[in-house]
């Protein structure tokens, strides 16, 4: 079953912050009619090492913070007031360069299911880090529980191929290990994100989604590898999921001609011409989607993927 476009999202307000000399600036955001929130964001900046952005970028890792209240979260008092109780901060690095900082942000009650987390290796396994899964109690608890070797489930796999990927049917599907526990909580598709720290470590970022509340109705997979960024820079489409058409190009029709995206020509063109992740609500999307987050993944010095998810 694919999603509808009127059911509640699990993500409600997403935004981009970029460096500009000792600090991080913001450089734009879907903040889904919460005013307060966004003028108390826009007149925000962050050191490194301050708020939830600064902390991503002084760490070199994604971080998740499970609540605001008591916490280092600078915009505590206007998040309550919008709603927000939660939010993840994924960096986005070039090797040591530090290109952005997407921040995500979520509301935790009754009905909001999904997940969004960070998995780290930690002795040859990834385990979890910590992650965010409003009412999807019972997932959560499996997840904690979970480990993945080198190649093994979405975490692993996404490891061992070093490249973002899409599944499906997570609640039905064998080479999703929590199936189960995913059937339960109504989460139906997954992506797992590779994420290049200038640490030692491996992380690995996936968005589950769920039919009822879905963090995306169409995800899409780029691949960017074969030119550089700039002005000839391209993506072919390899993956992708659509709640409208249902599956797009994936790669396995040799005589199908892929879908191509072009530097500064549509919202993935952006990506490709500025090499940051990119926000938009407004033209140049596909019909039927009112926003969608694109987000770089860079790999050996080259802007290498980019995912993009919509509403």
């Amino acid at each position: 079953m694919l999603m509808t476009r009127e059911a509640p999202t699990f993500v409600q307000v997403t935004e981009i912050w970029v460096p500009d000399g000792d600090v991080l600036i913001h450089a734009g955001g879907n903040y889904a009619g919460k005013d307060g929130f966004a003028e108390s964001s826009v007149r925000t900046s962050f050191a490194k090492g301050e708020g939830l952005p600064g902390k991503a970028w002084a760490e070199g890792r994604p971080v998740v913070l499970k609540r605001f209240d008591g916490s280092y979260f600078l915009r505590a008092e206007a998040a309550a007031e919008a709603g927000l109780t939660a939010a993840v901060a994924i960096p986005v690095f070039d090797g040591d360069t530090l290109k952005a900082v997407l921040v995500v942000l979520c509301s935790e009650d009754a009905e909001h299911m999904g997940a969004i987390e960070v998995w780290e290796d930690k002795g040859g396994v990834l385990v979890l880090n910590d992650g965010f899964y409003g009412a999807a109690q019972e997932f959560e608890f499996v997840s904690q529980h979970t480990t993945f070797s080198y190649g093994q489930g979405l975490p692993g796999g996404v490891w061992a191929a070093g490249v973002p990927i899409l599944m499906r049917d997570l609640g039905k599907g064998y080479a999703f290990l929590r199936a189960d526990a995913a059937g339960r909580a109504g989460l139906s598709t997954g992506i797992g994100i590779p994420l290049p720290s200038p640490t030692d470590s491996t992380y690995v970022f996936t968005l589950i989604s769920a039919e009822g509340t879905p963090i995306a109705r169409r995800f899409e997979i780029w691949d960017a590898r074969a030119t550089t960024v700039g002005p000839a820079k391209e993506a072919l489409l390899v993956d992708g999921l659509c709640e409208v058409e249902g599956p797009l190009w994936s790669g396995r029709n040799p005589d199908f001609d892929a879908p191509r995206a072009a530097a500064w020509r549509g919202p993935v063109g952006q990506v490709l011409g500025t090499g940051l992740p990119f926000i938009s609500t407004g033209p140049g999307l596909p019909a039927g989607y009112g926003s969608m987050v694109a987000l770089p993944v860079y790999h050996g010095g080259e802007l290498a993927h980019v995912v993009a998810w919509y509403l």
